[in-house]
């Protein structure tokens, strides 16, 4: 075998193990449904943490708590089992949600946002997570 196959297959191999070690540490989000929304501490804690995340994204805070009440309401009211949720803003901005469970218990993750023609999606790292306090989830 020649010098420069040896190098080449080397730099594969590692390229290789650097995608395996990069998705064991990612690992995949499983999408959960909250399973006690109707009781006050969770209730309080998933409208508290959504406003919180979309002030961080530059809603006011007025519009940030009425979006998240309103988005609370709607889960709370229909069966939507283990999905993505959309929150829409007054503003014009759309905002992509999910429920995932961890050890340590539900995680309200935002992964998307579009405005108008503009949209921006993180399914790796995520835009912003907050704990959901109270909150008890089950996965699909």
């Amino acid at each position: 075998m020649r010098k420069p196959e040896r190098v080449e297959r080397s730099r594969l191999r590692a390229r290789w193990w650097t995608l395996l070690a990069l998705l064991a540490l990612t690992g995949c989000a499983s999408v959960a449904e909250i399973r006690n929304l109707s009781e006050d501490s969770c209730r309080r804690s998933f409208s508290e943490q959504l406003s919180a995340i979309l002030v961080e994204q530059g809603e006011t805070a007025e519009t940030a708590d009425r979006v998240g009440e309103r988005a609370r309401t709607a889960i709370d009211a229909g069966q939507y089992g283990p999905r993505p949720f959309l929150v829409s803003a007054p503003t014009g901005t759309d905002y992509t949600f999910f429920v995932e469970r961890k050890r340590s218990g539900c995680l309200l993750r935002l992964y998307g946002r579009r405005k108008g023609f503009v949209s921006y999606t993180n399914n790796l790292t995520y835009i912003a997570t907050r704990p959901l306090a109270g909150c008890a989830c089950n996965s699909e």
